[in-house]
């Protein structure tokens, strides 16, 4: 590594969120490109780089910088120019010259300590004296907390987002709470705070950091889907975490109840403990359920009998020469009778012909409708199915890119107080919905319009906390009715049918004679590997007539020799192989090519994306992508630091190089990953794997997301044994019971 020390001539390109920077410095009368991550830095300043030379294939030679450090200006050439720079606002060359004329080497000292002087200069007043003492002090203050952090082994992008946040407050904050830094500023997590309260001294068993160790464990327990703890396992895992005894613990899970950041429930002899945020979001949705339940059944005017709602629907019958069966007629119904209404079934049993009767039946009544989904395959998919526009509920709910108060969740223009001006709302694939977008969605509804949901209730729950449909259904306070008989031209289907026989714990035929089910035994890592190029590159693509793009291979597992992380870097090779002409990009382990199909991985409220038209010319705009939105990379632009990627076909997006943890490859994803979405043909490696990720639950949704063709290569034994295992990992969700406590509630009143 070598060092060169410097000032900035000028600065060629800044990416202002990253902090990416190719600047000119000038070393020794010597022009050197350098490349590397900056925070507050101007043209003009003195730096020390050090790093090594690099000949960029495009650029040439580079120095790319790997640390840094300010120096400041040691003599009157170097101060002069510093200020001429532009770095102090309002002061240009020849005030400059003026400046270091009158005080010499004395400059940088009397700007800092007795700023007053500058008026003694022809040009400026006292009023601009003052305003080139402040920022002097502002830069010097900057700096002084900069070095203070590094010591603490905070990199310079962390420390700028710390100083911004505390200003000169950081000292204290540091020295008595590190643990805040996870409160308060987003993407700095309780590990990062408490490595750095370990640097600084913070004992093991400080209140600070069981208080945050606590609110961590939470936290993670919501990331695998569970909205609380019961106290017993939350005070075991907390003390896993931090290598303290749950003696030490248990007093400050009642310090964080009384400062209002947890809630705990008594239910069956168990306290369960939720964070405040969760245990909100659950009890205030039992509340607007029950406004909108009540809105269309209480009193009489509203009422409709049920012998013409009868006709209307036989009339539409005969009108759409459609058929509907008992259970579809009375879904139809209940959806006009009720301001809450679900409709729940499997494969083929008719959904989408009974959303459809109920979106003419609410048309011929002149009632406006919305359609959504919760994510944008889903609402494709959607639209397909109705013929009518149906949008993800972030866009039916304007995101508009600014989070709430708690940093964790979206904000949307439409609400409480901006509600969605419509008669009924349809939302599919509700199995998908969290419990922090099922709030958002409630809040947006007033009272008078009917809220129907839609989804297959024997699906895996949303990949967010919380399963809202079940816990819907498993109230018994709404008006449910679930399709179970599978149509004739659903019949002919092996998918449609296998998939219902593996929900119900029965085993299916495996003979391959089926037309859209294949099953090859396959017992060998290797030979699975091999057949799965093979059939991807060639034989599938032909066999449902789309691109081996389109056929997705779904896994259980992230792990091992057939999860997600393995088989992508395998399919990568094969599918889209290194090449001249397409650029590549390694951030950390992952590398990214043009042409990858990679997926989004959290949830990003504030990512800008753009539709363009063949031209290049925008013609639709917003924010937002979400976790397990799959696209492929458009282009690499190393010069630029950054990925644009394109999504749905049409949605472009711009990752900095920074921001590249948010995406992965996404030519094998996990079945979990792949809900809502539906794919011209599946193929599922299953040979072993953990128990509780190899159930029934799990197979029937991978099954359930192909179109055309299933391929399943493997063990016929582990197939076996998924279709017995009705394990699943119970979620702990309590809005089943903020439900019926809400309805109890009305009943005594």
């Amino acid at each position: 590594m070598e060092t060169i020390k410097g000032h900035i001539d000028h600065i060629i390109y800044r990416n202002a969120e990253n902090g990416y920077t190719v600047m000119e410095l000038i070393a020794e009368g010597e022009e050197i490109i350098c490349v590397g991550a900056f925070q507050m830095i101007t043209q003009g300043e003195n730096l020390e780089l050090s790093g090594d030379f690099v000949d960029h294939p495009v650029y040439g030679e580079q120095f790319k910088v790997q640390k840094y450090r300010i120096i400041e200006p040691d003599d009157v050439v170097s101060m002069e120019r510093y200020l001429a720079s532009g770095a102090v606002k309002g002061v240009g060359p020849s005030l400059a010259r003026r400046i270091i004329k009158k005080f010499g080497e004395e400059t940088f000292r009397i700007m800092e300590e007795e700023p007053e002087r500058l008026a003694e200069v022809k040009g400026i007043s006292e009023a601009k004296a003052r305003e080139i003492g402040i920022q002097m002090e502002e830069k010097r203050d900057l700096r002084a907390a900069m070095l203070f952090l590094q010591k603490y082994g905070i990199s310079n992008t962390l420390a700028v987002r710390i100083y911004e946040e505390y200003g000169n407050g950081v000292y204290g904050v540091l020295q008595e709470n590190p643990y805040k830094l996870a409160d308060d500023i987003a993407g700095i997590g309780f590990k990062t705070a408490d490595e750095i309260a370990s640097r600084i001294g913070i004992h093991a068993d400080s209140d600070y950091r069981i208080r945050s160790g606590i609110l961590y464990t939470l936290l993670q327990a919501a990331a695998d889907g569970n909205v609380y703890l019961p106290r017993e396992l939350l005070l075991s895992r907390t003390s896993q975490l931090l290598g303290v005894e749950e003696k030490h613990l248990a007093p400050q899970l009642e310090n964080l109840t009384m400062d209002r950041k947890l809630v705990m429930k008594e239910k069956g002899g168990i306290c369960q403990v939720y964070a405040m945020s969760y245990y909100y979001a659950e009890a205030d949705c039992a509340r607007m359920l029950r406004e909108l339940n009540i809105a269309l059944t209480d009193g009489t005017e509203n009422a409709v009998e049920e012998q013409q709602i009868l006709c209307k629907i036989q009339k539409l019958e005969r009108t759409l020469s459609v058929e509907l069966d008992e259970l579809q007629r009375t879904a139809v119904a209940n959806s006009v009778r009720n301001g809450i209404f679900i409709l729940s079934g499997g494969p083929g049993t008719g959904k989408t012909t009974t959303i459809n009767m109920m979106i003419h039946y609410f048309m011929e009544e002149g009632m406006d409708l919305y359609l959504a989904a919760p994510t944008g395959r889903a609402a494709k998919r959607m639209t397909e199915a109705t013929g009518y526009e149906a949008r993800t509920i972030h866009r039916l709910l304007e995101l508009n890119g600014s989070m709430e108060e708690d940093k964790r969740g979206a904000s949307f223009e439409r609400n409480e107080n901006n509600p969605l001006e419509t008669d009924v709302i349809i939302i599919d694939e509700m199995s998908m919905v969290d419990i922090h977008l099922f709030r958002a969605l409630l809040k947006a509804i007033a009272p008078g319009t009917r809220l129907i949901m839609v989804g297959d209730v024997n699906q895996l729950p949303s990949v967010g906390p919380g399963q809202v449909l079940r816990d819907l259904i498993d109230s018994g306070c709404f008006s449910v009715t679930c399709l179970k008989k599978i149509f004739r031209q659903a019949e002919e289907s092996d998918i449609v049918v296998n998939a219902h026989a593996v929900n119900e714990g029965r085993m299916v035929k495996l003979d391959n004679k089926s037309r859209d089910f294949f099953f090859l035994e396959r017992n060998d890592v290797n030979v699975i590997y091999k057949h799965m190029i093979q059939l991807i590159q060639d034989k599938l693509p032909r066999y449902v007539h789309a691109t081996p793009f389109d056929i997705q291979v779904l896994t259980p597992m992230r792990k091992g020799n057939l999860g997600v992380e393995t088989l992508n870097g395998i399919l990568q090779r094969y599918l889209n192989p290194e090449s001249k002409e397409k650029r590549e990009y390694l951030h950390g382990e992952r590398l990214f090519r043009e042409g990858d199909k990679v997926m989004q991985i959290k949830n990003n409220y504030q990512l800008e994306w753009e539709v363009k038209s063949r031209y290049g010319i925008p013609v639709d705009k917003g924010v937002g992508v979400f976790n397990g939105d799959m696209g492929r990379i458009l282009e690499i632009n190393e010069y630029a630091q950054n990925i644009t990627v394109v999504f749905d076909d049409v949605r472009q997006v711009v990752y900095p190089f920074a921001q590249l943890d948010e995406l992965e490859l996404s030519y094998a994803i996990t079945i979990h990953k792949s809900q809502g979405s539906e794919y011209p043909a599946v193929l599922m490696p299953l040979l072993s794997g953990p128990k509780m990720l190899f159930n029934r639950n799990l197979l029937y949704t991978g099954i359930t997301r192909a179109r055309d063709c299933v391929t399943i290569l493997g063990s016929s034994a582990v197939f076996r044994e998924m279709v017995e295992n009705e394990s699943q990992q119970k979620r702990m969700s309590g809005l089943c019971d903020r439900i019926r406590e809400i309805c109890m509630e009305c009943t005594e009143d």
